[in-house]
């Protein structure tokens, strides 16, 4: 390997999600990616005092300084080192940005968020909206460095290899179900991984996968033989990954298109401003209490859309009564010119409760009344099966690094038609998604070794594993379970992987950090899920209104949350006995 390489493989090692994670994995990433921003100005020769870094895609980039005077900011590529990442390092004099940009708004740029209003996030998280490419983000600004060492040939390292040989061929490829899960769990980057906690060296345990998922070899092996391929091969990669997720979701070919995002929110931004395009005089768009913010913001920031919002219980079913009744309300006279719901857009699985509802049954109601469906797959890609033709789904978002393969590629299955924007503003949605190669590749390889494996194999395993967890979980002293709590009951068929609690009178970001320095990590806060999570807890619009006071006053305080313990298909029973004993010391 490269010497690129080489840091690449060592980043993935300790690799997680950078968004507010306790854990030992998501605090080194954190501290890379911070890095990464003083690495650009530096390389630019800037100070850090007078610019700002932020990290975005091609077409972002482009919006983000437009009618900017062009002597207030620099932009740097991936594409000028030659490297298929798909990463525009945009560096700013401080306080140029207006807020209300439309297009930069999702997970990560809200601190808090309430039904009415929004309080913003500082710095360069308000421009980056859901999570960033940071690997890509990482060995770019490492080749930036390496760039001045040994120039750009030092980025070039390989044969000349075909879109098959990249995708398919691997060390795997005699396995399929179980004996494929067990063989690819072997290949986890970072799986031996041992860290320093109160008890000692221990090896660490990621209970942190619905943030984000770790890679697999053959997946990371993917994305280097595409990084030293011509623009040919890249071609052929980009159009059979197309190929390979419209057979995973069930999108007939002649139906949909596949545009290539960065990750889902911008996949959501997208159907957003496409349909805030196509209305002339306003419309209504319906999700509900469940949603994270990628699936929330998008639809209060861009102009002639009206967000309206329905009610779920507390194990995260909605109400498709009151979904029937808004619809019909609205929908039923269908007088022309009228303000009417066009679109309901929904979670396939809540980050908070792990509750997959039942989406061919909202489909029905929405379809009956001439509205469209846009499904929020991130929580569901990787654990069980979308079938987008019987679900008649019109739009379908998600993001790799959520179904292991963290490479800054997401994904929007949109039927055709749909989106309205202009051939040229088309061409370069395609060419800006398209221009990470490498992580397009990564998501395809890691689809591919996921259709070894079994969608039906791995919603076996988690399954078990999640009733083994609750269950567990359930005789701690002191807790309380959110979602679906009886691995008994009918209804927890309905429950994903995803466990959020609370421990009597422990504070949760107290419980993440007490478990982050024992080895195992976790997540706490309101997980980009604020109105949710508020509901849960119980707190009332007085108390709301308070919170949001005193954050502007004192922005760094941490506001109350819940804890969350997201399973994959690493883990294992002997990981969930060392969780709960130590909840039961922290109890």
């Amino acid at each position: 390997m490269t010497e690129l390489e080489k840091n690449i493989y060592s980043v993935l090692e300790t690799y997680s999600n950078v968004h507010r994670g306790s854990g030992h994995n998501s605090q080194v990433t954190s501290k890379l990616y911070d890095q990464a921003r003083s690495i650009v100005l530096d390389y630019l020769g800037l100070p850090a005092s007078d610019y700002i870094v932020i990290f975005s895609t091609p077409r972002r980039a482009a919006l983000m300084v437009k009618g900017i005077n062009p002597e207030k900011y620099v932009v740097v590529s991936s594409e000028d080192l030659g490297l298929s990442l798909g990463v525009r390092a945009v560096a700013l004099k401080k306080g140029i940005l207006p807020q209300n940009l439309h297009c930069f708004s999702g997970g990560g740029t809200a601190r808090l968020v309430s039904p009415g209003w929004v309080i913003w996030s500082k710095g360069p998280e308000r421009y980056e909206p859901g999570t960033p490419a940071i690997i890509n983000i990482i060995a770019f600004t490492r080749a930036l460095i390496l760039s001045r060492e040994h120039g750009k040939s030092e980025f070039i390292n390989g044969n000349i290899l075909n879109s098959d040989q990249i995708l398919n061929e691997d060390n795997l490829s005699l396995f399929s179900g179980r004996m494929m899960l067990e063989e690819l769990r072997k290949t986890i980057i970072g799986r031996d991984l041992e860290v320093t906690t109160v008890h000692g060296q221990a090896k660490y345990i990621n209970l942190d996968n619905a943030a984000s998922t770790r890679t697999f070899i053959p997946v990371w092996d993917a994305v280097r033989k595409t990084l030293s391929q011509g623009k040919e091969v890249k071609n052929q990669i980009i159009g059979a990954v197309r190929q390979l997720i419209m057979e995973f979701t069930g999108a007939p070919l002649s139906e949909y298109d596949v545009i290539f995002t960065s990750n889902t929110t911008e996949a959501i931004s997208l159907a957003a401003e496409s349909l805030s395009l196509e209305q002339e005089k306003g419309t209504f768009v319906v999700n509900t209490i469940l949603e994270h913010n990628s699936n929330e913001l998008p639809w209060r920031s861009f102009p002639g859309l009206s967000l309206l919002r329905i009610k779920a219980d507390k194990n995260g079913f909605l109400d498709l009564a009151e979904l029937e009744e808004l619809l019909s309300g609205y929908n039923k006279k269908n007088v022309p010119g009228t303000n009417r719901i066009e679109l309901v857009t929904i979670t396939g699985a809540s980050n908070v409760l792990g509750t997959f509802n039942d989406l061919e049954a909202i489909s029905q109601i929405v379809h009956k009344y001439g509205a469209r469906l846009l499904v929020d797959a991130a929580q569901m890609i990787a654990h069980r099966s979308i079938d987008i033709k019987k679900c008649a789904i019109d739009y379908l978002a998600f993001s790799g690094h959520k179904v292991y393969a963290p490479f800054g590629a997401g994904v929007l299955v949109v039927r055709k038609g749909l989106l309205r924007f202009s051939t040229d503003e088309f061409s370069f949605i395609n060419s800006s998604g398209d221009e990470n190669a490498a992580g397009i590749a990564g998501l395809g390889k890691s689809i591919v070794l996921l259709q070894r494996v079994g969608m039906d194999v791995i919603h076996d395993e988690e399954k078990e594993l999640t009733s083994y967890a609750v269950k567990s979980m359930s005789t701690v002293k002191g807790m309380t379970l959110y979602g679906i709590n009886d691995p008994d009951s009918r209804l927890f068929i309905s429950r994903g992987s995803v466990i959020s609690f609370s421990l009597k009178e422990k504070l949760a970001n107290k419980v993440a950090k007490t478990l982050a320095d024992r080895g195992i990590g976790v997540r706490s806060g309101c997980h980009c899920a604020h109105i949710l999570v508020k509901y849960l807890v119980n707190i009332p619009p007085y108390l709301e209104q308070f919170q949001g006071f005193l954050l502007k006053l004192f922005p760094k305080l941490s506001l109350p949350g819940i804890v969350r313990v997201s399973i994959g298909i690493e883990n294992n029973k002997k990981e969930i006995d060392l969780l709960v004993r130590e909840l039961q010391r922290i109890a």
